[in-house]
């Protein structure tokens, strides 16, 4: 008799979950889904009324109070398994729906990152090549040795292209050689400064060429052969927060240049991928120098 009895308050959640229920989600009627769940209400509590004296309760030796026989008690049975089970059903479909909508943003964020990668790796090339090309014009002899230190700087580029996160002590080690290697190229008319400070024994992770794109940008668009130029850049570590402060010269000859930063762009838009509402980028443009000030919380 309580299997039977259950059933039937089960029928009734089921019919408003399948019949009913839709009236609000999908076609935006909660005014019809009202009365016609109360409708639904009335008369499966009218049905229980009836089942309840004539068979249930008759042939059971449980439950003899007279109020559970009432038409009142019966709606009131209906609605609490109505909430219950539509509530857990909803619940479980609701979780289900979240997991499958993280998995697509997931896979999602995956494709953009792939993407940004493959358009960063040209640029850091394209700027590579540019700087070997200016040092090979000055100084020929030191081609060699500096398409060597090249060639390491790339390697490390396409194997940490594929890794999702790399040390943040290999990622500064990289920043250091690259500007060693344009340090090689601009000699005494550019005043270069690097400062790296960090926590001792502690080393934190950071997706890959991330920070460089700032550090190409300051040489690329503040630096010239015919005036003196400088370039700064600081990066500290400290309590999980990776500060990085870059600022440069800007030459006369390239106040008015059109850059297409691209490769600014990609690493913006990598940084919402990756550090949502966890990094903080400002920039201060002036007419004879530009600063960029960087915070990840890593």
């Amino acid at each position: 008799m309580g299997v039977f009895y259950f059933l039937i308050l089960y029928a009734h959640a089921q019919l408003n979950r399948f019949f009913l229920l839709p009236l609000l989600l999908k076609k935006n009627k909660p005014l019809l889904y009202i009365l016609a769940s109360v409708a639904t209400l009335l008369v499966f509590a009218l049905i229980l009324k009836e089942l309840t004296d004539n068979v249930i309760y008759k042939n059971c030796f449980l439950y003899k109070n007279l109020v559970q026989k009432t038409f009142h008690y019966q709606f009131g049975v209906l609605l609490g398994s109505l909430i219950c089970i539509l509530g857990s059903i909803q619940f479980i479909e609701f979780y289900r729906f979240q997991r499958l909508k993280t998995r697509r943003e997931l896979l999602s964020n995956q494709t953009q990152l792939s993407h940004l990668k493959k358009q960063l790796n040209p640029h850091f090339l394209f700027n590579t090549l540019n700087t070997i090309y200016g040092i090979n014009l000055k100084y020929p002899e030191r081609t060699s040795e500096l398409i060597i230190k090249v060639s390491q700087l790339l390697r490390y580029q396409m194997e940490s292209s594929d890794r999702e996160f790399v040390s943040t002590d290999d990622e500064i080690d990289f920043i250091s050689s690259y500007i060693e290697l344009e340090r090689e190229r601009l000699g005494y008319r550019t005043k270069i400064e690097f400062d790296y400070q960090k926590e001792e024994n502690i080393n934190y992770q950071i997706a890959p060429m991330l920070l460089i794109t700032f550090v190409e940008n300051a040489f690329k668009h503040g630096t010239c052969s015919i005036e003196d130029c400088f370039v700064h850049i600081s990066i500290k570590i400290e309590k999980g927060n990776l500060y990085l402060h870059v600022r440069n010269s800007v030459p006369v000859k390239k106040r008015n240049v059109f850059s297409a930063k691209i490769g600014l762009e990609n690493t913006m838009a990598r940084l919402k991928l990756l550090y949502p509402n966890r990094y903080k980028l400002t920039t201060n443009s002036k007419k004879e120098e530009y600063e960029v000030s960087l915070v990840i919380n890593l």
